[in-house]
């Protein structure tokens, strides 16, 4: 049995507490992460104290000198964590204690680890959005750097993964940045929701203390305090909500990597990943597997996951904080994680990659990508488009049992079907001509694409 005696809580117990619920109740091994976080919550704490005149100047100094030394400690790796004391609030509270005496007692004046430990997943997940947004606009920038040597590389569009019409690899990679960007903007929504203080909550009902909830929101950079006490003990939207972001970001990430795959293999054959990004097989010595974008893609599910998790927990939970959101940790830290690591893979990735325009072009060539582009010259010379659709869905069948492209039948094998077309069409049905076509914003002409990048350039750098 372990001995309440010692526990911070433990006045009113008459048994000692089992140990395993000792063990299985804590949460210190995994809520360390939050220790510099923890640490700097209670300075901010503590001074608002001092301006309050709950404790003196002196004490203060105390506080801040004593917390000052614990945070070096941790961060040398000479701090001993105590399963006994449960969690990253109370192992820093005693060695403060212990450090400078009965003035440490003094911290916890005014507030609970309820409202402590929301403060600190929120200082935790603010840092980390910031972290991961500069690590997409480090990704954005470097698809807009393969995207501007891509502007006239023509490939295959596909839908239904089938040949639809060509488009330019820059395109391509525009879309990409556009996926990503919304990514960027929900970030950017969710950390305002973060930056919320739930300090002064209390355990649930606000603190008898002439607390200055506002003063300890500036110094922690909060933009405002929580309003109600007992939602903001027990609210997690905020954490489930960047779990949200974080599964779309994934999912993109994870559509992403389909691609690369596909076109890194052979049968594909579009793309070059560097070797530094792949691995081999331990039997089959040609092998040249693309495992960063597999795990990525793997690695959704992970985060996928974590969602459900959250969400699960916070489902059942009456109002205000129970013992259940303990669990909210370690879904949200592996969040963190699996996200900062898949994104900073495809920050290095994504600008390595090596385009084989020769296959892409080849490729455009195969599948009948301009079928639509002879649709469309038959309308401009005033067919009704699903006429033209239906004559030139037989010139395709006339193609495949030719073996040719459209490009290839003769003027009169076309003529056959509609003496509308003329010479012209030849250049009509080229790749070149298809792609210059589409020449208006959100196009696929290389021009707009130019201009899209440049509009993405001026978006990022003037809103990091």
């Amino acid at each position: 049995m372990a001995d309440n005696s010692k526990k911070m809580w433990g006045g009113r117990y008459t048994e000692a507490t089992d140990a395993f619920v000792e063990a299985f109740t804590a949460s210190v091994e995994f809520d360390h992460i939050l220790a510099a976080y923890d640490i700097a919550g209670s300075i901010a704490h503590a001074t608002m104290l001092e301006k309050s005149a709950i404790i003196s100047s002196e004490e203060l100094e105390q506080i801040k000198s004593g917390l000052a030394e614990v945070l070096a400690d941790i961060e040398s790796g000479n701090f001993s964590w105590s399963v006994a004391l449960e969690d990253v609030h109370m192992n820093i509270e005693r060695a403060l204690t212990e450090r400078i005496g009965e003035t440490g007692k003094k911290l916890h004046t005014g507030r609970s680890r309820n409202d402590q430990i929301a403060t600190d997943i929120r200082l935790y997940l603010r840092d980390q959005i910031d972290r991961i947004s500069s690590t997409i606009r480090k990704l954005q920038s470097g698809i807009l750097d393969l995207a501007a040597d891509h502007t006239e590389t023509i490939m295959p569009g596909l839908t239904h993964l089938q040949v639809a019409q060509p488009v330019v690899f820059g395109h391509h990679l525009m879309a990409w940045f556009e996926m990503i960007e919304r990514d960027h903007q929900r970030l950017a929504d969710c950390r305002k929701r973060v930056n919320i203080m739930p300090l002064g909550a209390a355990a649930l009902a606000g603190t008898g203390f002439p607390i200055d909830r506002q003063l300890t929101a500036e110094l922690l950079g909060f933009d405002d305090i929580a309003e109600n006490s007992l939602d903001a003990v027990s609210d997690r939207d905020f954490a489930i909500e960047f779990a949200s972001v974080a599964s779309l970001l994934m999912m993109h990430l994870s559509r992403w990597s389909e691609e690369l795959i596909l076109w890194a293999s052979p049968q594909f054959d579009y793309i070059e990943l560097p070797d530094r990004f792949c691995t081999g097989s331990s039997i089959m010595p040609q092998k040249k597997n693309p495992d960063v974008p597999e795990l990525i893609r793997g690695k959704t599910g992970r985060v996928f996951g974590s969602l459900t998790a959250l969400l699960t927990l916070m489902k059942g939970q009456p109002l205000a904080y129970n013992k259940d959101n303990q669990e909210d940790k370690e879904p949200l830290f592996d969040t963190v994680d699996t996200l900062l690591g898949s994104l900073t893979a495809f920050a290095d990735l994504i600008p390595a990659i090596a385009a084989n325009r020769d296959n892409m072009r080849n490729a455009a060539l195969r599948g009948y990508a301009t079928a639509t582009d002879l649709a469309d010259y038959l309308v401009m010379k005033g067919l009704p488009f699903r006429d033209a659709h239906e004559v030139v869905g037989r010139l395709v069948a006339d193609g495949i049992s030719a073996g040719k492209d459209l490009s290839e039948l003769s003027l009169e094998t076309m003529q056959a079907q509609s003496n509308l077309i003329e010479g012209d069409i030849f250049t009509v049905l080229t790749l070149e001509g298809s792609v210059n076509a589409r020449n208006h914003p959100g196009g696929t002409a290389p021009s707009q694409v130019t201009r899209a990048i440049q509009r993405a350039r001026e978006a990022i750098a003037g809103n990091n």
